[in-house]
């Protein structure tokens, strides 16, 4: 049995994304005991990843990052990195995990800021090798994978695509093309929202400069990927036409959804797969609230505004959050308009086919899942969502293909250790941090 750890605090913020981050030094800050949590070895998140280096010597275009993460160092938050949050004991305790063990975080206000992921659809030959969601492979490269010389083609939907697009030109990728399932007449009143935030509306702009000699088409998706050991071709249709291109690399994915699983621990109300948050990014639940992607993609800016809110409203201070409310309101408009231009069009339910691979770990193809109801049904009968990634990516497919809620997460959130669930009570104090 593994006695585990015991620590106290009275903000405990899970995620050292943006969000997260604002919300930790906020907190801190304003002399709170915080305790910081995120499974990766460094703050930042996947957008600042690889970013935040060198706090004290930081790149122009790093300044932002830079910035939050020397705050973050010198304010008086406990970071516990490598550490993943895996269950809710209580309304104000969760049960952590790291390679030294398990720990139990017990709290007075909770602020979850657990990020988003890719959708990713199914579609013939999405499970070949070399094919990619456009983030994964951003962080991919950013881990060290070469990209130089090679042809990489990106497709899905959402302004990610421009971002990844041109950072991996700046790899060394050839980029055959960006092509997004948004039609022209949904991209151009998103767009005319961005008249009031000029700095996105430069960032798009610059991204497009950078690309000039890569073709981008609205109204574009892919049908089917091709090659006998790993990816080669690609098919694409407008619905009308269709077109194929060699490429030694896909990058597909169809927008952001957010990561929920926790605020589901805790019971926190969810309303269109994000958490229902007020005014103060309060959740449902007393004591816990929610930031940045999980209450709702919105892109860094909104990210970091609510990530401040929250860390202040935690902490008694709400004089200091309510200034924020207009930024943060203006830019929930932008995220509403991007959410209405990057929606899946209804043509991307007919690409799958009987063979085609829809749960990936556990090789259920779609002929197996349409035959049953529900998705607690098709799990019972298929195994589908009962592999290492737990539904994460097959049940969003499957809630967009058939409209199946993927249920409540039983713990663990996370695979753990046997020792991690099996603890030896506890006889000596808690642990301040």
């Amino acid at each position: 049995m593994s006695k585990g750890i015991e620590l106290d605090c009275d903000v405990l913020v899970v995620g050292a994304g943006p969000a997260g981050i604002a919300a930790c030094v906020s907190a801190a800050e304003s002399g709170a005991r915080v305790i910081l949590i995120d499974d990766n070895p460094k703050p930042g998140g996947q957008i600042w990843r690889a970013s935040i280096q060198d706090p004290a010597n930081p790149k122009s275009h790093d300044n932002d990052a830079a910035s939050w993460l020397r705050r973050l160092q010198a304010c008086s938050a406990r970071q516990l990195l490598s550490t993943r949050a895996v269950a809710c004991l209580s309304e104000k305790c969760v049960l952590a995990e790291n390679e030294n063990g398990s720990i139990e975080i017990a709290f007075r206000h909770a602020i979850l800021a657990t990020g988003a992921r890719e959708l990713l659809l199914p579609f013939p030959g999405w499970t070949l090798p070399n094919v990619f969601a456009p983030g994964g492979l951003q962080a991919l490269v950013k881990s060290g994978l070469p990209v130089h010389g090679k042809r990489v083609l990106v497709a899905g939907t959402g302004p990610l695509l421009l971002a990844v697009a041109a950072f991996l030109k700046s790899k060394g990728a050839r980029i055959e093309g960006i092509y997004d399932q948004a039609s022209w007449r949904r991209i151009i009143p998103f767009a005319m929202t961005l008249i009031k935030r000029p700095t996105l509306l430069v960032s798009a702009l610059v991204y497009r400069a950078s690309l000039f000699s890569s073709p981008l088409r609205y109204g574009w998706w892919p049908v089917s990927a091709s090659g006998e050991d790993a990816l080669r071709l690609v098919t694409l249709t407008n619905g009308i036409q269709t077109k194929t291109i060699a490429c030694d690399m896909l990058a597909c994915g169809f927008h952001l959804i957010p990561n929920t699983e926790l605020q589901s621990a805790f019971a926190c109300k969810l309303v269109e797969g994000k958490a229902l948050v007020d005014e103060w990014q309060k959740t449902s639940v007393n004591g816990v609230f929610s930031v940045g992607e999980s209450a709702g993609v919105g892109g860094l800016d909104l990210a970091l505004i609510e990530g401040q809110i929250a860390g202040f409203a935690a902490t008694g201070k709400e004089a200091s959050a309510r200034p924020l409310f207009p930024k943060r309101d203006a830019l929930r408009k932008i995220a509403a308009a991007m959410d209405r231009a990057f929606a899946p069009r209804p043509e991307l339910r007919d690409l799958v086919q009987k063979d085609t691979i829809v749960c990936r770990c556990e090789d259920v193809p779609w002929g197996k899942l349409r035959q049953h109801h529900s998705m607690r049904h098709a799990r019972i009968y298929t195994r589908c969502g009962m592999g290492p990634c737990q539904g994460r990516v097959c049940g969003a497919a499957l809630n967009f293909l058939t409209g199946w809620e993927s249920g409540a997460k039983r713990p663990p959130i996370y695979p753990v250790q046997l020792s991690t669930l099996i603890r030896e009570p506890q006889a000596t104090p808690k642990e301040k941090p």
